[in-house]
C-alpha cells in the first residue's frame, strides 16, 4: 500500500503540468477520450513492465489484451455497477459522441463503449481524482473468469 501512496504522490506532484483549456466537464467527450487513451496506455505499459517477462513482443501482446476496444468495453461493463451518477453521465457522453472513425477489430458498440471508457479516464485525470482513477484502473486489470476463444490464440 505504501508503494501505491508513493505513486499517487508522485503523480500529483510531478507528472504533467498542462491543465486543459477549460473546465473538464465542458470539454468535448472525444477530447477527454483522447487524453484517457494516453493515460490508460501509460498505465498498462507500467503494469506490463512490472511483470517478470520483459521481452518486447511479450510486453506488446500482454498490453493489447487490455488496450483493445474489445477489452476496454469489457472493462467498462465491470465498472458500471461501481460508478457514481456523475461518472455514469460522463460515460454516456463518451458513448454517444460521434467520432467519425471506427476500430479495426471491434464492432460499433464495442468501439463506442471503449470511447466511453477512455472518456471517463480522461475526465478523472483532468479533475485530478487520483484515488478514484487508480481504483477503476486497477479494476480494469481483472480478467474475465471464463476464457474466450476467437480462433486467433488470444484467450
Amino acid at each position: 500500500m505504501e508503494r501505491d501512496e508513493q505513486a499517487l504522490s508522485y503523480l500529483q506532484a510531478n507528472l504533467f503540468s498542462f491543465p486543459p483549456s477549460r473546465e473538464p466537464r465542458l470539454l468535448n467527450p472525444l477530447v477527454l477520450a483522447y487524453m484517457g487513451d494516453a493515460v490508460y496506455e501509460v498505465f498498462i505499459r507500467q503494469y506490463v513492465v512490472s511483470q517478470t517477462n520483459h521481452k518486447p513482443n511479450h510486453l506488446h501482446r500482454l498490453s493489447t489484451r487490455y488496450v483493445s476496444a474489445k477489452a476496454q468495453a469489457k472493462a467498462l461493463q465491470r465498472w458500471l455497477p461501481h460508478l457514481t451518477d456523475e461518472e455514469t453521465d460522463i460515460v454516456k457522453r463518451g458513448r454517444n459522441a460521434k467520432s467519425g472513425t471506427t476500430a479495426k477489430n471491434a464492432d460499433v458498440l464495442e468501439y463506442r463503449h471503449s470511447t466511453a471508457f477512455e472518456c471517463l479516464i480522461g475526465y478523472l485525470y483532468y479533475t485530478q481524482r487520483w484515488e478514484r482513477l487508480q481504483q477503476l484502473l486497477m479494476l480494469s486489470l481483472e480478467r474475465d473468469e471464463t476464457p474466450t476463444t476467437t480462433g486467433k490464440g488470444d484467450a
